[in-house]
């Protein structure tokens, strides 16, 4: 079955659900977003009921605002528990602390961080909420003279993005510290099949502009990317699935690998591939595969047949996120023709509400390699010179 809601449903997915027949639970969301669609729809009291009785069924969601219809209806299973033990970092780091001896991290409450002693920390370090989405609220901290003009940062940006999402998605009540997780970063999406096995999807690149950086603006995939790191990648995924007892679950994850090969993580994402149906429509651009059909008809990507014919290129997932320094309200226009005539192969633009939320969009492309320049210039990018 599969839980629709805001903020977005793509028509890649809407499609994939008609054309496959996927049971949709039938939602106030649905009938707001795709009563025009031909969907295989099930009653919200008949989806409880199957799920209830089965825990071995697939759910998937395609954004993380259905979780408190999970934790209103679903409490008879070990599903909202096991959305819990991800969701919250803390709860998560508690969970592999043994797999990481040594590594630092606490939880402090936002009415309680202005008086938190930071002296005796170790820099840098990161700050984010214990539970969040799209790095919002996430902040590093290089050095101790930072402390207190990071803390009024944050409380600023609490009274713009608190209520942009429900609390179960977003809650600026907690904050996790925790030390700096060095190597590159890498964001995944994979499903535990019904034997507990970890199946990977996809393999993106996190680019950053700098070491100070933490927005998601570039994620890229490839050839490379995904014949590099898809063994040592299965392998974490395995032992995570073990210790969470996995199963039918689809996850998006984020870790970082250093130069010795070693994975760690940075979140678990429960139910769901990347935010705003992102990713599974990037891996249908780049490797021609339909990560939803994968989840419910339980397939594992043949790689060396995808991967074939797709040397010298990257595929971008382009995060339009609002860096300019001014609100959405108070922007008259953002100019997307100007930002395609950047590109050399726009594959799809994707629009949104900027003035509701702290972003202009999504841009999938194709890129050659020879041409990386191009992602360069965006990551770099304020987004002030598309502004009109």
């Amino acid at each position: 079955m599969i839980l629709l809601d805001k903020p977005y449903i793509s028509e890649f997915l809407l499609e994939t659900l008609e054309r496959n027949r996927i049971p949709v639970i039938n939602t106030k969301i649905v009938a707001e977003l795709a009563s025009d669609r031909n969907l295989q729809l099930v009653s919200e009291a008949e989806a409880v009921a199957n799920y209830n009785g089965n825990d071995a069924s697939i759910l998937y969601t395609n954004s993380e605002n259905s979780i408190s219809w999970i934790e209103n209806n679903l409490q008879h299973c070990s599903l909202p528990a096991t959305i819990k033990l991800f969701k919250n970092k803390i709860l998560f780091r508690d969970l592999i602390k043994d797999m990481y001896p040594g590594y630092f991290y606490k939880g402090v409450t936002i009415d309680l961080i202005d008086k938190l002693d930071v002296s005796g920390h170790t820099f840098p370090f990161i700050i984010k909420p214990a539970v969040g989405f799209f790095s919002l609220g996430v902040y590093k901290v290089e050095h101790l003279e930072e402390w207190p003009e990071t803390v009024n940062t944050i409380k600023k940006e609490i009274e713009l993005i608190s209520d942009l999402y429900p609390p179960e998605v977003l809650h600026t009540g907690e904050f996790i510290i925790e030390e700096c997780i060095y190597g590159d970063e890498f964001a995944i999406d994979c499903y535990f099949n019904k034997d507990g096995k970890p199946v990977v999807l996809n393999i993106m690149k996190h680019i950053f502009s700098s070491g100070k950086d933490v927005n998601d603006r570039v994620y890229i995939t490839s050839k490379d990317i995904i014949e590099s790191y898809l063994h040592s990648i299965t392998e974490f995924l395995y032992e995570i699935g073990k210790r969470a007892s996995l199963r039918n679950f689809p996850a998006h994850v984020e870790v970082r690998i250093n130069d010795e090969g070693v994975v760690a993580p940075i979140e678990v994402n429960p139910l769901r591939f990347g935010g705003w149906c992102s990713t599974p429509d990037l891996a249908w651009y780049a490797f021609g595969i339909n990560l939803y059909e994968y989840l419910f008809q339980q397939k594992t990507p043949d790689w060396n047949t995808i991967l074939t014919g797709k040397e010298n290129l990257v595929f971008s997932n382009i995060v339009l996120n609002n860096s300019t320094g001014t609100e959405g309200k108070n922007i008259r226009l953002f100019n997307y023709d100007k930002l395609l005539s950047d590109f050399e192969k726009p594959l799809e633009l994707r629009k949104a509400d900027f003035k509701k939320f702290p972003i202009f969009g999504f841009l999938f492309c194709e890129t050659r390699i020879e041409n990386m320049d191009e992602l360069y210039q965006i990551l770099m990018s304020d987004l002030t010179e598309y502004l009109e």
